[in-house]
């Protein structure tokens, strides 16, 4: 247990820094005069280096027996990103930041995830990694709060770096507490004889879990960037400060329910738990498609704050429980990729729909989207 409360210290401090970044970026591109399709460009090619590392992290992971390692040198290179950030200049700083950033979170995610599986026992599991989503989504929600108030209090000048220098503090705090992470020791085996489940090596991988993995690449189609969202709370009328808020409001409630949604994991079955969160994201899209005002749009962002606790933290339960343990993180690398590798295409279809037709058919496919997740969650696991 003592080390899921420090990896969740560490998830809540990076967090932290992390979503203090977050709202303002597209925000700080701008204001460096950055065409839109290069700040496209530019996340584009992060997700896909931090998705494209987090199966070949978790296979080296599973190969040397080690988890610590790779978790440290993950966090690391993201405060590294950070101040990459601090000194930018213009956008190809801000890329380097970001690439930077991103393969440390490729780096770390599933060692991570392992060693917090590896830390407790298959019955709390849900429960384990609902407790780190809460602690990691209260870090958001504290740099939110954060970047809220820098800006509420500077009128006159945009502190963009302040906030970048700020940022740097929490994720290097988040590194030292990983030392005092003790992992389990493990057989060790000769070179040789090391494991290796490559990408294209399925036949290690249970049938259930290549069912789930196709299922959620085909959820992760509809799932486009948050920024949708927020983008569509401006266009229909919220200032940016209100909509800042609204991005806490989500944190807030992802925060509150993580927990209590592994705990529910546990008794009722993580599958049930994941299928009610495709189906509720569902819902909030088909809402976000037709909606004329803002009358309920505080209440979307609660809902959609549900629906990631009901989703994030037991997807990796419910991968975790249902996989081998000398396989453990190279299957969970490989669902992050392959759902990794859909957030690009996600996000230019909705871009492409919202162009050519408009935010309703956006959202109408992501809600189309959720609820055949949905369907199929019922039908085949």
């Amino acid at each position: 247990m003592k080390n899921v409360i420090l990896l969740g210290i560490t998830s809540l401090l990076t967090d932290m820094s992390s979503e203090m970044i977050y709202p303002i970026l597209g925000l700080y591109l701008a204001y460096l005069n950055t065409p839109f399709t290069i700040i496209g460009v530019i996340e584009g090619i992060a997700e896909s280096i931090s998705n494209l590392l987090k199966v070949f992290s978790g296979q080296f992971s599973d190969k040397f027996k080690k988890r610590k390692p790779f978790v440290i040198f993950g966090y690391s290179f993201s405060t590294i990103g950070k101040i990459f950030l601090y000194f930018s200049k213009n956008w190809p700083f801000v890329l380097i930041s970001r690439i930077v950033d991103r393969f440390g979170k490729g780096v770390r995610t599933a060692p991570r995830d392992a060693l917090i599986s590896e830390s407790t026992e298959d019955a709390k599991k849900g429960k384990i990694f609902g407790l780190h989503r809460s602690m990691d989504t209260f870090g958001a929600m504290l740099g939110v709060i954060v970047v809220y108030f820098l800006f509420l209090y500077n009128p006159e000048e945009i502190p963009f770096k302040k906030v970048f220098l700020l940022s740097i503090l929490p994720a290097f705090l988040g590194v030292l507490i990983l030392f005092f992470v003790k992992e389990k020791k493990k057989e060790t085996l000769s070179f040789e004889k090391k494991i290796s489940l490559k990408f294209y090596d399925f036949k290690y991988i249970p049938f259930v879990a290549k069912k789930y993995i196709f299922i959620s690449v085909i959820f992760a189609l509809g799932n486009s960037s948050n920024q949708f969202l927020l983008i569509r709370a401006k266009n229909l009328g919220i200032n940016y400060l209100t909509t800042i808020l609204l991005y806490l409001i989500y944190n807030l409630s992802y925060t509150l329910f993580s927990y209590p949604a592994g705990f529910i994991g546990d008794k009722i079955g993580k599958k049930t738990v994941i299928t009610v969160g495709y189906f509720i994201y569902s819902l909030v899209y088909l809402f976000f498609a037709f909606m004329k005002t803002t009358d309920f749009i505080w209440v979307l962002f609660v809902i959609y704050g549900i629906y990631i606790a009901l989703v994030e933290g037991q997807e990796k339960a419910f991968l975790s429980e249902i996989s081998p343990s000398e396989y453990k993180a190279t299957i969970l690398g490989l669902h992050y990729t392959l759902v990794g590798f859909m957030l690009f295409p996600a996000s230019l279809i909705a871009g492409l729909l919202w162009d050519k037709i408009g935010p309703s058919a956006t959202f109408l496919f992501g809600s189309i989207m959720s609820f055949l997740s949905s369907i199929l969650m019922i039908i085949l696991i």
